[in-house]
């Protein structure tokens, strides 16, 4: 049971809530501060002052006054309207890290939502409930507005739910009706309260905290590919020295020089060319430290910007208990999300050009040594020749990714949000790019291991070994010509699962 309170939540903890279904509950002193901030909404709602969102219009209709009896119409409308998504949807996973997200950021007691409310949504995400969320419609101003609506919208009996994985094919069912399976009753919203479920970035920010974890993963996984890699072209183990990497003090350089020192350490193939003469290798191999590495400083920055956001108050208006006052503001602006995921977006591409270029190498008899591509009797066959160009255009695929989304701005509500910051778009484009350049890492893990089985009786080192071991549990050394497809896909999935990591013993960090 992981206690939201607003202000501790990790992306370790979102990680077991959107992927091990890890229950959530409200702390006791979020609770209190809750209450706190909604006896002050109640208080403004029977008021004549406007307020924001409580008895006013929204966007360019903030100057309309609306009638005390029609404020809990208001919220309704507002959720209705506001469900303008289009496009796939997001997946399950996303669906449990976003609600997480936004029960953690009502948990700070700023929102003026009740306790009944926040206590429904974390119902939902508990007993498995999962709205039907569209992937396009928010541009990440006023929060991530149309998706927030989707979900809120099973709250009161509305909207789709997404049905359970293991009839995913099947499509959605009607809100009332996963509520009723579940055992749980619509809300009726009060003053203000659909506002505060649907002003934040909370989407934008859950697709970017996964796409952050899988990068993270991915460059653990790129450290390993690259020390097979180099073993197999028979390349140096020297340039990963750490007295080397302490002289430049880059966290990441040194991290990855480690993995692949570590890795490379005891290997038979590397012992037999010790005293080849051979004075340097081509940087793709003797410079992956500084690349891999580069990439994971970057990552650290976006990991420290999501923490932030994942517990932050991007309300408006913002409701202060203390004092009683409630003041418009804009902390619902995604620029943060949208800068830290273009710049996840553009590092991961490093990551697989250099990688390519690896397996480039490895299926060219020129600079490897070894049968082209990878195959005896080429010729006859082509063996893993099309791998390799594969590799070329996922990588290509990465950098049209690499470009920035948070650079646009479209105004939208009639100039009322007249500068926006597409983190949406971003995050979306920050996912599908680990999820290329994962590809592009198993291609050369899959090269790898055939090179190193056609260096036999040479074996690689005893953490190698385990690696190598692994993939031909799934991949069986080619012989023959057949689709690499499949073995593709095989390594991808040994890589998002972790098991390529598993398989070095916690030898890589």
């Amino acid at each position: 049971m992981i206690a939201l309170n607003g202000s501790s939540l990790t992306v370790e903890q979102l990680l077991s809530i959107a992927d091990r279904g890890e229950p959530v509950a409200l702390s006791a002193d979020a609770r209190a501060r809750v209450q706190a901030s909604r006896a002050v909404v109640d208080r403004r709602a029977r008021s004549e002052e406007p307020a924001y969102g409580i008895n006013t219009g929204f966007g360019s209709f903030a100057d309309v006054k609306i009638a005390p009896g029609e404020l809990a119409t208001l919220q309704l409308n507002l959720l209705r309207s506001h469900a303008a998504g289009l496009g796939d949807p997001l997946p399950a996973r996303t669906v449990r890290a976003t609600m997480a997200l936004r029960a953690n950021v009502l948990a700070k007691g700023f929102s003026g939502i009740s306790v009944e409310t926040l206590d429904a949504l974390i119902a939902l995400l508990n007993a498995g409930v999962h709205p039907y969320v569209p992937s396009r419609g928010s541009v990440g101003a006023s929060g991530d507005l149309a998706p927030l609506a989707h979900l809120a919208l099973v709250l009161i009996g509305e909207g789709e739910v997404l049905q359970p994985p293991a009839t995913s094919h099947q499509p959605p069912i009607p809100g009332a009706e996963a509520l009723k399976r579940a055992g749980l009753t619509p809300i009726r919203l009060g003053p203000k309260e659909g506002l505060a479920l649907i002003n934040g970035t909370q989407p934008s920010t859950a697709v970017l905290a996964l796409a952050l974890a899988g990068a993270e993963q991915l460059t653990r996984a790129a450290d390993i590919a690259a020390a097979l890699s180099i073993d197999a072209l028979r390349g140096s183990i020297h340039p990963f020295e750490a007295r080397i990497h302490e002289a430049r003090a880059f966290e990441g350089q040194r991290v990855s020089a480690a993995n692949i020192e570590q890795c490379m350490r005891g290997s038979g193939i590397n012992a037999s060319h010790e005293h080849c003469g051979k004075v340097q290798d081509a940087y793709s191999l003797r410079c992956a430290p500084q690349v891999h590495g580069a990439v994971r400083d970057a990552l650290r920055f976006v990991r420290d910007t999501v923490l932030v956001e994942a517990n932050s108050a991007t309300d408006n208006p913002m409701v202060f208990a203390q004092s009683g006052d409630i003041v418009s503001c804009g902390n619902f602006h995604g620029a943060p999300i949208a800068i830290a995921a273009d710049l996840l977006a553009a590092a991961i591409v490093p990551l697989a050009t250099i990688s390519e270029r690896r397996t480039d190498r490895l299926v060219d008899p020129t600079l490897s040594g070894l049968p082209a591509f990878l195959t005896n009797d080429g010729g006859l066959r082509s063996g893993l020749m099309m791998a390799q160009v594969t590799a070329a255009a996922v990588a290509s695929e990465l950098k049209s990714l690499a470009h920035p989304a948070g650079v646009d701005t479209i105004p939208t509500s009639a100039n009322k949000e007249d500068h926006v910051s597409m983190s949406m778009t971003a995050a979306l484009k920050a996912d599908r790019s680990v999820q290329r350049a994962r590809e592009v890492i198993a291609i050369e893990i899959l090269c790898a291991c055939q090179a190193i089985d056609l260096l036999a009786p040479l074996a690689t080192s005893p953490v190698l070994a385990k690696v190598h071991a692994l993939v031909r549990s799934r991949v069986r050394t080619l012989t023959d010509d057949r689709a690499p497809a499949p073995d593709i896909v095989a390594i991808t999935e040994l890589i998002a699962s972790g098991a390529v990591e598993d398989a070095c013993d916690a030898r890589v960090k």
